[in-house]
């Protein structure tokens, strides 16, 4: 299975080196959870775009520091690339901007929350439990780091997982049982050591350092992103097995 990354952000150079961008990230969460994963690439935000949906076997759209209200060149183009997707049943998943730009393309709204920054290790719920969604507890932690989030839900999106400050956390768009995306508004990919020195970086800049040092507080603790690298994996590989078979 090769998995397309649609890289819509980039990582600081100094923390990329030490950390990994985010197909970095992403190559080492996934493939620990399916070494047998090949991955690709397309820098989006440089402008790249896929020729098409069937350039991969299933698309996942990174997080950014753009908003998808953005006036970016490339931002219409992503939108119209991920209706595509959906049209042809190539699986999409979102993470962080990437549930945020999903919810758009798709009828949905992302805007900034009057709720504020989201920010460090948090704890979500699940609301529904489809059957590829076994591997996640009812109560789990991911790492966290935004302001935006999904208001109103996308026609046809269902709600997998809330949280107090974020009710849309977690979506699944079509059958909920065998859907055509899913997308999570944390982390998983984010690790303790990189959210601390991202956190530490933009402290003031342009986070209120209230709100960043509530959050070093609370990095320690267990953390549920393998779970949520199995589910992303199970929900592919039934993806690919119903695509083959059609």
């Amino acid at each position: 299975m090769k998995l397309g990354i649609l890289e819509a952000g980039d990582v600081v150079p100094d923390l990329a080196a030490r950390h990994g961008d985010y197909p970095a990230m992403f190559r080492a969460l996934l493939s620990d959870a399916d070494p047998a994963i090949e991955f690709e690439t397309v820098h989006v935000v440089a402008g790249e775009m896929p020729e098409s949906p069937d350039q991969a076997d299933a698309w996942l759209v990174t997080g950014s520091r753009h908003g998808v209200y953005d006036d970016l060149p490339w931002i219409e183009p992503l939108k119209a690339f991920l209706r595509d997707c959906m049209e042809q049943k190539v699986p999409v998943v979102g993470i962080c901007f990437g549930h945020q730009i999903l919810a758009e393309a798709m009828g949905g709204k992302a805007e900034k929350s009057d709720r504020g920054w989201r920010l460090g290790r948090q704890n979500y719920a699940v609301v529904q439990r489809p059957e590829w969604m076994t591997q996640v507890p009812d109560h789990y932690f991911v790492l966290a780091l935004h302001q935006d989030q999904v208001t109103k839900l996308a026609p046809n999106s269902s709600v997998l997982a809330v949280n107090s400050h974020c009710e849309y956390a977690a979506l699944a768009y079509g059958d909920i049982e065998d859907p055509d995306a899913i997308t999570v508004q944390p982390h998983p990919e984010f690790g303790p050591k990189f959210m601390d020195e991202l956190l530490r970086l933009r402290r003031d800049k342009p986070i209120p350092s209230s709100f960043v040092d509530e959050a070093l507080e609370n990095l320690d603790g267990p953390l549920h992103a393998d779970n949520w690298a199995k589910t992303i994996v199970d929900f592919l590989r039934r993806k690919a097995a119903s695509r083959a078979a059609a």
